[in-house]
């Protein structure tokens, strides 16, 4: 089978591979001729394990193809899925709809077969029916379906997630497209992959509301990490404690500086704005909005207490280990690293900081701080070494050698990497989230 995928970022890459390593015959389009033009010498725009691989092998058997030509690309597709950006809207927080419709026009404009239209980025209820009246109004002759198939990819281990899904989500009320959308998938689903069809609406919900549940567990459990800290409790004990449990599970229960990403703020954000539409308050989303905000602030003045306070930080150097939003992935995307450096700057703490392959895409966002080669260049010197992000290679650093060339032994670990006990047996003033 033939299928197109409009956009060539995260979603649509990841997913346009992973088609034609099943054996579908993929084009990915892209208006970005640089972007393109990169994918076809093997350069990958963003970074997730494993993906360059898979793009070279598919590419090299001939079932993957790159162009900017949305004509030529969609012609003989039977499936052809949007996967561009839905950017909260500045102004409002809505999601911005302008690329997904855009897209709609020039497909209905240039289809010249039936084909099913399935939009796979991730978009407000109703949205499938405007893309059907889009496609209507430009093409009505030629026969369609719109349906709905939403992403659930973590960033770093996306290739798996879509290989191994826990469900796939079909919204379709039209027995063609879920014939269609069944053979696309046909290769997961005889490895017993749960293939879930649903109306489209409850499709598009779908997706906005298991983000939306997920970012409740994150902040439930970094307040319990704040109550665990008061208390003299180990809030890494009450996740094991609470997520043994069935009903709730363990997954997502890790205290830390707060959500970011490409998904969780925009679409909680997206999914407040909805319910406010629709006149549906969803309230316990909106205090996870604000409790989240706050929180990143609140890392950094973490910080600043374990340099001995606002007086006593000013002028002195932090370590940042760590950008992005989470380890594996380049996505700076409202990673609480941003915040947490604002802050330390904003008190007159110089910041130092190194990213296994977050820095390019975090020097724009953080001008004021001073990219290091490595972690052990972003410590010299530094009155405080902070663990920002998870990232493997922080896992096991050589604390006597962090403390020889440390300004003073201070760790403040926002992702209880390390042992407490162990890090103070070094001579370490050692903090972390919701452990005493």
């Amino acid at each position: 089978m033939k299928i197109a995928m409009v956009g060539s970022g995260y979603v649509g890459l990841v997913s346009g591979a992973c088609f034609a390593d099943f054996g579908h015959d993929v084009v990915c389009i892209d208006k970005d001729p640089a972007k393109i033009e990169s994918l076809q010498a093997g350069i990958m725009p963003i970074y997730e394990p494993g993906l360059a691989e898979l793009v070279g092998s598919n590419v090299k058997a001939g079932r993957l193809t790159f162009t900017t030509d949305l004509a030529s690309g969609i012609d003989g597709a039977a499936a052809i899925f949007i996967a561009v950006g839905t950017p909260s809207r500045r102004g409002d927080g809505h999601a911005d709809l302008s690329f997904v419709h855009a897209v709609a026009r020039e497909v209905g404009e240039n289809l010249r077969q039936p084909a099913v239209i399935v939009t796979k980025s991730t978009v407000p209820v109703g949205t499938g029916d405007e893309v059907e009246r889009i496609l209507r109004d430009a093409n009505p002759g030629v026969k369609f379906a719109v349906a709905s198939n939403p992403e659930f990819l973590r960033e770093g281990a996306a290739i798996a997630d879509f290989k191994r899904p826990d469900r796939i989500v079909i919204g379709t009320e039209d027995e063609w497209a879920r014939q269609v959308m069944s053979e696309v998938y046909r290769p997961l689903f005889l490895n017993k992959a749960p293939l879930l069809f649903t109306s489209r609406r409850s499709s598009e919900l779908i997706k906005y509301a298991a983000n939306a549940f997920l970012a409740v567990k994150i902040t439930f459990i970094n307040e319990m990490a704040d109550l665990c800290e008061k208390v003299g409790a180990d809030v890494q004990d009450i996740s094991r404690g609470i997520g043994m449990d069935g009903r709730i599970g363990s997954k997502f229960l890790h205290a830390g500086p707060g959500y970011g990403g490409s998904c969780f703020p925009k679409d909680t954000l997206a999914l407040l704005k909805t319910a406010e539409d629709y006149e549906a308050p969803t309230r316990i989303i909106e205090a996870v909005v604000k409790v989240n905000d706050a929180r990143k602030r609140a890392m950094g003045r973490k910080v600043i207490e374990a340099l001995g306070g606002t007086d006593a930080a000013r002028g002195k150097k932090a370590a940042l280990l760590g950008l992005t939003f989470k380890p594996n992935t380049d996505d700076m995307r409202d990673a609480p690293s941003i915040a947490v450096a604002q802050t330390l700057t904003d008190a007159g703490v110089s910041v130092a900081a190194y990213d296994p392959e977050g820095m390019d895409l975090a020097k724009p966002l953080m001008p004021e701080v001073a990219m290091q080669p490595n972690a052990y260049a972003a410590i010299e010197g530094a009155d405080v070494v902070v663990i920002v992000t998870e990232w493997d290679a922080f896992r096991a650093l050589d604390l006597d050698r962090i403390k020889a060339i440390a300004r003073t032994p201070v760790l403040v670990d926002l992702r209880n990497v390390y042992d407490p006990a162990e890090a103070r047996a070094k001579g370490f003033a050692y903090s972390s989230v919701g452990r005493v």
